[in-house]
């Protein structure tokens, strides 16, 4: 996704793991080590942004971002990114970092992009950027844990607040409206001259870069994170090791991260001393997973690959990798990963045929393990609703529900879709329940809000079908959008009369004055 990449090289709220050099070694009882507490102190906070502001200015990057053709909130891949992200929140939260006022005031949430480059960068406010070249790129579950966990820690740090306190000529709107130029400038060319004034985009790269501190203020605070949440330690070295192999090459644009912070041999030294000496700030974790490609993870590196490449040549070539002579060449996660790569890609090229042969060679090759073959059901459910096979695809979504006990995301979401296909009554009702109480429980998730306005729409309840369609709006932060749509259900209901839902009609209304309050605020923001 260009305009995600874009921010993330130009804007400078691109966080990388690759930083600038790391401190000197601290030596405890004669060795050279290197800890977040020996080695520096906590840069922490120190800065005249209150996390309402910055979460503000983030709210508004965002809001471009969901907007962005390149969005992707990819239920089953944002399940295993999720997967990750929570156990990092959670171990932030005890160890300290992730205070109380941060955990409440910012959004925590991760904007998912098509785009094939290697990349992942924070925003102000919690929001952070996740292209599908990294997720595809990785090899271990533990290597993403440690991008994440570093952009992570640049925010419980309070690193962005940090530089614009430092560049206080810089009005924070002013940096917002210059990312937002930069992001139209990535679409088109033209538009830079139009939205970004005398350079000053180029001015503020210089200016607001990571200082050296807060790069290793934040890998070290990171690797803390990480190991506090279960993942192997090796998972830093390892990514590390990936991107200086790739540092080494013309990448051609590929790995955003080299160009904005070359990466230095002091910081995998860095990395690996903690690994040989574990300190108070890294304790050992007997249950850390090893740092070696699962075979479902490496399923879902397929998944991210297929859907940042889908042009038809891109996804051709994945039927050539399925060819049983190379198939026979590959480990046991990755020949799962080609077969999963391969039906993926029939499923997008409309070719059912090959993909109900790949899908079964791929089920047959991952039957004894459980969390594969969860992962390749999903896919089979994928199958199933493009073919039209809707009770086939709800027969797959029961039987993965009477193993696990409870659905999931993105099961929830695929059984909406069949049922809504099939039409019948007493099922719509049910899975509207489910939507409803999935949504009370995550009212920022817009892809639920819309499967519940098309569940409502075929219930013949157009005032709820118009507020899910105005809650949409607000979970992607589009206010004026959204105060439109219930200004439209507003109306419905006065047309209705007696015969409206009063109950509903009350909701709207409430939310209707909810939201012209922040239609207010954003205006007074500009």
């Amino acid at each position: 996704m260009l305009a995600l990449t874009t921010i993330a090289q130009t804007a400078i709220f691109l966080i990388a793991i690759l930083g600038g050099a790391n401190a000197p070694a601290q030596t405890v009882g004669g060795r050279s080590v290197t800890t977040a507490s020996a080695a520096l102190p906590n840069l922490g906070d120190g800065t005249d942004m209150t996390p309402s502001a910055e979460r503000r200015l983030g709210d508004r990057i965002a809001r471009e971002l969901y907007r962005d053709p390149d969005y992707l909130d990819d239920p089953v891949l944002m399940e295993y990114i999720q997967g990750i992200w929570q156990p990092l929140l959670a171990a932030a939260r005890q160890r300290g970092d992730l205070t109380p006022e941060l955990d409440e005031t910012y959004a925590w949430e991760i904007i998912l992009g098509r785009d094939r480059t290697v990349n992942a960068f924070a925003l102000p406010g919690a929001y952070f950027g996740l292209h599908l070249g990294l997720v595809g790129v990785v090899t271990s579950r533990d290597e993403l844990a440690s991008v994440m966990a570093h952009e992570l820690s640049h925010v419980t740090q309070r690193h962005i607040a940090r530089m614009m306190t430092r560049q206080s000529q810089q009005a924070p709107w002013l940096l917002g409206a210059m990312i937002l130029g930069v992001l139209a400038a990535g679409k088109s060319p033209n538009a830079a001259n139009a939205m970004i004034v005398g350079g000053q985009a180029v001015g503020a790269q210089s200016q607001l870069n990571f200082s050296r501190d807060m790069e290793r203020e934040a890998d070290r605070v990171g690797f803390g994170v990480s190991t506090q949440a279960g993942f192997a330690q090796q998972g830093f070295v390892s990514m590390f090791a990936k991107l200086q192999q790739a540092s080494r090459l013309n990448d051609a644009g590929n790995f955003p991260y080299l160009r904005s912070h070359p990466l230095s041999t002091e910081r995998m030294s860095d990395m690996q001393s903690r690994i040989d000496l574990p300190t108070g700030d890294t304790p050992p974790r007997p249950d850390a997973r090893q740092n070696a490609q699962e075979t479902d993870q490496a399923m879902m590196a397929a998944r991210a690959r297929v859907l940042s490449n889908a042009t038809v040549d891109a996804l051709r070539t994945w039927s050539q990798e399925v060819e049983p002579a190379l198939l026979r060449r590959l480990t046991p996660p990755q020949q799962a990963a080609a077969l999963y790569g391969a039906t993926l890609a029939a499923i997008k090229l409309r070719d059912h045929a090959q993909a109900q042969t790949q899908w079964k060679r791929l089920t047959d090759s991952v039957r004894k393990d459980a969390a594969a073959a969860r992962v390749a059901r999903l896919l089979g459910v994928e199958l199933m609703l493009a073919t039209g096979d809707n009770q086939q695809a709800i027969q797959l979504l029961q039987a993965g529900d009477a193993a696990a006990g409870k659905a999931s995301r993105a099961e929830l979401f695929f059984a909406a879709q069949a049922q809504l296909a099939l039409g019948a009554s007493t099922a719509l009702t049910a899975t509207t329940q489910s939507l409803q109480t999935w949504v009370a429980d995550h009212p920022r998730d817009a892809q639920a809000w819309q499967l519940l306005s098309s569940a409502y729409a075929a219930q013949g309840r157009t005032l709820s079908s118009i507020r899910a369609q105005a809650e949409i709006n607000v979970a992607q932060l589009d206010y004026p959008a959204a105060l439109s749509r219930f200004k439209t259900a507003q109306e419905w209901a006065r047309k209705e009369g007696a015969g409206t839902d009063h109950y509903e009609a009350s909701i709207v209304d409430t939310r209707t004055r909810q939201v012209e309050s922040l239609v207010r605020e954003q205006a007074l923001e500009r």
